[in-house]
């Protein structure tokens, strides 16, 4: 009978390691279902610094080239402009195409940060 119950704690101590790795891979798999939700939350909170950061650019850019609009009215209607006005109107051309870009730029990061909504409510109820 000694063997018989050797024979059980040998095939005990076979079955519990297949066990214990069963066990073992479960965590694994919730362990890998909270990085990537881990990362999703890295992510769009990636994409809203992205969106702060391309609004205050658009915004610099914004009140770098002034409030050149009338001047440029004036412009196209003919009229000479001189002096300060011109400046102004020069700097303001100039930086029309950094409005452009920075306005593009932040309409792509605005697109991107949405999904912060969703996370937003389930965070913020």
């Amino acid at each position: 009978m000694a063997k018989t119950n050797g024979a059980k704690s040998e095939t005990s101590t076979t079955e519990s390691p297949s066990v214990s790795d069963a066990e073992d891979l479960a965590p694994v798999k919730d362990s890998s279902e909270l990085v990537e939700g881990t990362q999703d939350i890295d992510d769009i909170l990636n994409s809203l610094k992205t969106l702060l950061s391309t609004l205050e650019k658009l915004q610099k850019a914004r009140q770098e080239v002034g409030d050149i609009k009338p001047l440029i009215g004036r412009m196209l209607d003919g009229e000479i402009i001189g002096g300060e006005d011109l400046e102004q109107l020069k700097t303001g051309v100039s930086g029309l195409s950094r409005l452009v870009r920075a306005y593009s730029d932040h309409q792509a990061a605005l697109a991107k940060a949405q999904p912060a909504r969703q996370l937003l409510d389930q965070v913020i109820k």
